[in-house]
């Protein structure tokens, strides 16, 4: 089993199964009210679980990215970063926040109506409803392969 890896400039961690998170990102977590904590910490290690089963992702690198977790596939450079936060102007509402600037969320509206988002660049969800994992793996595996599928395109 690996070691988590440092870097200087960021205190990132590549965090495959099993290992301990940063402690920044573990005290944003914390301080989280508890249905949405709950519901967040599902995320990640669906996020995990994820880049785990998906062809050439690799290990993620976890940090703070404007104070939210972001998960990158910085070993690999496969993907787009995502990041999970709860919404601040709707409790008990969080969601799963994907770089505005690509076609992921539209991507994901076409292979999702169902799902509720927020412009383009986030997936909607409420700490009271089942988390409907099947569709977030399969956008989580999206963003997370985006780059590779770019640069195939070309």
């Amino acid at each position: 089993m690996k070691k988590p890896t440092k870097t200087a400039a960021k205190r990132v961690v590549a965090r495959p199964r099993g290992h301990l998170a940063e402690p920044a990102v573990d005290a944003v977590f914390s301080a989280y009210p508890s249905p949405v904590k709950a519901r967040l910490l599902a995320l990640r290690r669906l996020i995990f679980d994820t880049a785990d089963t998906t062809e050439g992702v690799g290990a993620l690198e976890e940090t703070l990215k404007w104070g939210q977790p972001s998960y990158l596939t910085a070993e690999s450079k496969s993907g787009s970063t995502i990041r999970i936060d709860q919404v601040k102007a709707e409790a008990g509402r969080y969601a799963v926040y994907f770089h505005c600037q690509t076609d992921l969320v539209e991507t994901f509206r076409e292979l999702y109506p169902e799902l509720r988002y927020g412009g383009n660049r986030s997936v909607l969800l409420d700490a009271g409803e089942k988390l409907p994992e099947a569709a977030l793996r399969h956008c989580v595996a999206l963003a997370l392969t985006y780059h590779v599928r770019k640069r195939k395109a070309k």
